[in-house]
């Protein structure tokens, strides 16, 4: 039995995320599909996290484990030719059988595009958010770094029907950049809640329309109360950019 790290990266435009669902296209579907059709298997896909609906990755990682002796490199260019045009199978490699896309992960990178311009871009169509007022950049990175260190980040997620857990996680990067009229803002971390960037970005721009201070957002963290955040920012902005592993073999 042979187990498989595979990286793809897809746009998730017309997708409702990773996640297979009953009644929607899902990223791990169309996957799952291609993959029978060049190992006539079925395996049990691991994914390093679940993307929402409409978010993008420029780095998802995969793994199954399957008696196929393909090759790796054939397998990635098997992939493609079945795959859409946009998913793509990046690379592939033996892993030890211990691996899991997901548990094994140490940690992953985000990040949020803005368009900040009064015109809109149509090649950014569903792949940054529209914000057509001025956007003070270094206001906004002092605002984002407020959120390096371990917290409890309550504030920054959507409570649902899932069962609660702890909500501590350990931010390593949070920064917002510009070039151009592209606005970027970068967040790494051992771990994200369900919604937790968009939240932070929906935040940020509260910080940018001045109804908060960046300092405030210290207090938002302290509050552990998803009312004091800032809105869910759209997904379109939205890229899962890096994933994170230790002593891969």
């Amino acid at each position: 039995m042979r187990n498989l790290l595979l990286n793809i990266c897809y746009d998730g435009s017309r997708y409702h995320g990773w996640q297979i669902q009953q009644n929607a296209v899902s990223v791990q579907q169309v996957f799952q599909e291609a993959l029978f059709r060049v190992i006539g298997e079925k395996p049990d896909i691991k994914g390093c996290s679940r993307t929402d609906s409409f978010v993008h990755a420029r780095q998802y990682c995969i793994s199954l484990k399957t008696e196929h002796s393909i090759p790796c490199e054939r397998l990635v260019g098997a992939l493609n030719h079945f795959l859409p045009e946009d998913i793509a199978v990046l690379n592939c490699r033996e892993v030890s059988p211990d691996f899991h896309a997901r548990y094994s992960c140490k940690g992953k990178e985000y990040i949020y595009q803005i368009w900040n311009n009064p015109v809109r871009d149509p090649f950014l169509n569903h792949r940054a958010l529209h914000y057509w007022y001025s956007l003070d950049e270094a206001h906004l990175n002092e605002a984002a770094g407020f959120f390096v260190g371990t917290h409890d980040f309550t504030s920054f997620c959507t409570m649902d029907a899932r069962e609660r857990g702890n909500m501590e996680r350990t931010v390593t990067k949070a920064e917002v950049k510009r070039e151009g009229d592209l606005v970027t803002f970068t967040v790494a971390a051992d771990g994200f809640l369900y919604n937790m960037v968009r939240i932070m970005v929906g935040t940020l721009l509260r910080v940018a329309q001045g109804k908060l201070e960046p300092e405030d957002v210290k207090r938002i963290i302290e509050a552990k109360s998803r009312t004091e955040a800032g809105p869910t920012a759209p997904p379109c902005g939205l890229f899962l950019n890096r994933v994170f592993y230790e002593d891969v073999k």
